[in-house]
């Protein structure tokens, strides 16, 4: 049997869409499917956009071997998966490096001769669809896992985005949006019809995430909590998406005794940190850094505090509530789709840390309340974080019928009659 070419394309093979698009490759049958991932870089090599760096395509172990830090390429790699790095797919828009990326991308999906692409990322969604349509490839799927604008953007950089969202959505035959609210957004947009959109959700296993009064102690003793503390955590990128600012504003506003915990790296690390020292709570605020073992630190926590300002389903929060957490949020995006507030846990505005304090205040002054609505939030995630279910998806979608926009036809103009035309060249 033929087995079906997919090629997963994303800017950063990272945690968050990198472990969706991960989990959902390793749950396809490889008997049915061969899954290629092609994923970009921090850099150019470095070289500030050098010609030479411009070209490089790495393959197997050699992109493994240049892949940057907590990189996930690694992974497909050693799951048996063909794996190429382009360096010149960068995050940051580049007037040297994308046109090279969008070249190097059409270049290896028509000679790669896939059957679906499928991208992820703003970047890699825009290049990688473009690139896809020009190589030729019969079917283009793109996963919304977030929109890269937002209500705290200029308006005139958000309109550029959303305008090169509408041009990629022509080329895409099928979109999976992580989230509800992404999905209506996106139609409301004019980015899709409800015919060619889907709703995922996040990835997070059952099976992964201890909980009880030894994995408690066990965390808290790694993490140097001291004992009693009331302790609110939570896990991400330190990068303005995610509101570290809100959470380390609402930690100040907390009695003494309560710690906070951020399990994560990003680009705003130090200035949340000199934040943390300005608002007196970095003697109670533990930055833990990168971590892979999320699943061992989060029985730590007393209460979950996901404070983004913009999001779409994180795979953390369905982990924090396996976990049996109570969970505070915003409202943001996806969210709403899995938290109901007073059911499954509380949610409050964005870039408000007085509210969210105040409902983090609540969650651990009201213990029982804080127990029945993890406990509803355990129950409400079920399987619908499984990689399982992802596949399964996946599967219909690759195999879907719907289809990209048929290119608009040229407009053809009446001919002008006589007397019209007489009278537009009449000069007197």
């Amino acid at each position: 049997m033929t087995r079906l070419r997919v090629a997963n394309v994303i800017t950063k093979f990272t945690a968050g869409a990198g472990l969706v698009a991960l989990q959902g490759a390793l749950g396809l049958d490889p008997d049915e499917y061969e899954v290629t991932f092609i994923a970009g870089a921090d850099s150019v090599d470095g070289e500030s956009g050098a010609a030479g760096a411009l070209d490089v395509v790495r393959h197997g172990a050699e992109a493994v071997k240049h892949a940057p830090e907590h990189d996930m390429i690694g992974d497909a790699f050693e799951a048996g998966m063909p794996v190429i790095q382009v360096p010149a797919l960068v995050t940051e828009i580049s007037r040297k490096a994308d046109p090279a990326a969008l070249r190097l991308l059409t270049t290896i999906l028509a000679e790669g001769r896939y059957d679906v692409v499928h991208t992820h990322s703003p970047k890699a969604g825009l290049l990688g669809r473009v690139a896809a349509a020009r190589a030729g490839t019969p079917r283009i799927v793109h996963t919304w896992h977030g929109f890269p604008f937002h209500q705290f953007m200029p308006w005139w950089r958000r309109q550029i985005y959303i305008r090169a969202e509408r041009y990629a959505s022509r080329h895409t035959d099928a979109f999976l949006a992580v989230g509800k609210q992404i999905a209506i957004e996106a139609m409301r947009l004019g980015l899709t019809n409800a015919e060619r959109v889907r709703v995922i959700d996040s990835v997070a296993e059952p099976a992964e995430y201890a909980s009880g009064n030894a994995a408690r102690a066990r965390a808290r003793s790694e993490l140097g909590l001291p004992p009693g503390a009331r302790v609110v955590g939570t896990v991400g990128r330190i990068a303005f998406a995610k509101g570290p600012d809100t959470f380390v504003k609402a930690l100040a506003q907390l009695p003494a005794d309560v710690h906070g915990v951020w399990v994560g790296d990003g680009p705003d690390r130090e200035s949340a940190m000199a934040m943390a020292r300005k608002a007196a709570v970095q003697d109670r605020l533990v930055w833990t850094g990168y971590r892979r073992d999320v699943a061992s630190l989060l029985p730590a926590f007393d209460v979950f505090a996901l404070s983004s300002n913009y999001e779409g389903v994180p795979c953390v929060l369905g982990e924090a509530m396996l976990a049996g957490l109570p969970v505070v949020a915003t409202t943001v995006n996806g969210v709403p789709d899995v938290v109901v507030p007073g059911q499954t846990g509380l949610l409050t505005p964005p870039a408000r840390p007085d509210l969210f304090a105040e409902a983090l205040r609540f969650m651990l002054g009201h213990p029982q309340e804080a127990r029945r609505m993890a406990e509803a939030g355990r129950l409400s995630i079920g399987d619908r974080f499984s990689g399982a279910r992802l596949a399964r998806t996946l599967d219909e979608t690759y195999h879907g019928r719907s289809q990209r926009p048929a290119p608009a036809k040229p407009r053809t103009l009446p001919p002008v009659p006589e007397e019209a035309g007489q009278t537009a060249v009449r000069t007197g």
